[in-house]
């Protein structure tokens, strides 16, 4: 069947090194401080009213900032506001909200909040943005751990392509980067105890959790073009496969991610040599780093792109993490430049990566890709473009 082609009009953005696409790019290019990536004194009262945003958990407060960006950069939506559709992923949701509901719970005579379940649910972030816009189209979120913030750009992108959309608010957000959550993932020994992330480092020793959110506006190409909008990128196609194999290892030879950069650059109708820059999953632990350079090195042989993880500066910001790598690629194509791996200074001779970006690189944009390997065996892959 005939696909429509999907582009992006607009980007915004959260994180620990920036808030807004201009400040986050500026800061994934600075050394890191030690772990973790917080977002210092947020105050989302510029945004949201005090009043409501009592009423809704940090991950929702850093979704609605980030829409505000992204749709302030893409202008008004035309379309039907009901085929918009809004596709917010997330890998843990109102995590803060439910351990202040359980505090308040426990005390000698419970007073929890009446919006403690509102604010703690999984979807809060996609329907406080349906809500505020007035965007009835289908409204989803996808939790599928570290891969959510991808998987959202998938959804979108298929829902547009096939038909049952016009235009899709994608992203991903996450504010779990609390006590307990880090012990849970220090106890799985996935948490770096050094407080750095080295992505592709010989001394790599785990991650650092961030927190954030990013959204992307996707659209219809005929009807970005018939409202006059500019577009930055083109979502070319996407992949999402399973390991299949274990709850937090990926695969040993890296299988089911192999599988899904393949049945990416099929469905984007795109050859490895096409590929000119891959922003990695690249979280800086053992297992993760080893696996994905072996799958590039497999797929990609002697004629590697360049690649680069942003991870040593904003932190893995779980269901987050791959909608802002998604929109830090958007960026890069709109400033021609490739952002660069910090935290990396000496390769791990076991990672069979030929071109790591070390600092800031002057590009020619071409067709990248976007890897997201999580928890569960879940990989998703983005195949991102200039615009034709």
């Amino acid at each position: 069947m005939d696909r429509r082609r999907v582009v992006v009009t607009g980007v915004g953005a959260v994180g620990a090194p920036g808030i807004g696409m201009d400040d986050l790019w500026k800061g994934i290019q600075q050394p890191p401080g030690l772990a973790p990536r917080l977002i210092d004194n947020w105050d989302p009262e510029p945004w949201i009213p005090r009043r409501e945003a009592r009423r809704l958990d940090k991950f929702t407060q850093f979704a609605l900032v980030a829409a505000d960006e992204a749709l302030g950069q893409s202008g008004p939506l035309t379309a039907d506001p009901h085929r918009i559709s809004v596709i917010i992923g997330t890998g843990i949701g109102g995590l803060q909200s439910l351990h202040r509901l359980y505090d308040d719970s426990n005390e000698d005579e419970p007073r929890p909040s009446p919006f403690s379940i509102p604010m703690m649910m999984a979807n809060a972030a996609a329907a406080a943005i349906s809500i505020k816009y007035g965007f009835g189209g289908q409204v989803t979120t996808p939790v599928v751990a570290c891969a959510a913030g991808s998987q959202s750009v998938l959804d979108g992108l298929r829902q547009i392509q096939w038909g049952y959309a016009d235009a899709a608010v994608v992203g991903g957000a996450e504010a779990a980067a609390i006590r307990s959550a880090r012990e849970g993932f220090k106890a799985a020994r996935a948490l770096s105890p050094s407080g750095f992330a080295r992505p592709f480092d010989v001394e790599r020793d785990g991650f650092v959790m961030g927190e954030g959110a990013a959204i992307l506006i996707l659209e219809a190409a005929e009807a970005a073009e018939a409202r006059g909008a500019i577009p930055i990128a083109e979502i070319m196609g996407a992949a999402s496969t399973a390991d299949a194999y274990h709850i937090t290892a990926p695969h040993p030879e890296g299988e089911g991610a192999e599988r899904a950069v393949r049945l990416a650059l099929e469905d984007a109708g795109l050859d490895p040599s096409d590929i000119s820059y891959i922003n990695a999953h690249g979280t800086g632990t053992e297992l993760n780093d080893r696996t994905e350079s072996a799958v590039i090195a497999r797929v990609f042989g002697e004629n590697q792109p360049a690649v680069s993880s942003i991870k040593g500066t904003t932190g893995h910001g779980l269901g987050a993490s791959g909608s802002i790598e998604a929109a830090v690629v958007v960026e890069a194509i709109r400033r021609k430049e490739l952002p660069p791996n910090v935290g990396l200074n000496e390769q791990d001779p076991d990672i069979t990566l030929n071109d790591i970006v070390r600092e800031p690189r002057p590009w020619e944009p071409g067709p990248t890709l976007s890897n997201s390997f999580a928890f569960g065996g879940h990989n998703i892959v983005i195949a991102i473009s200039p615009v034709k």
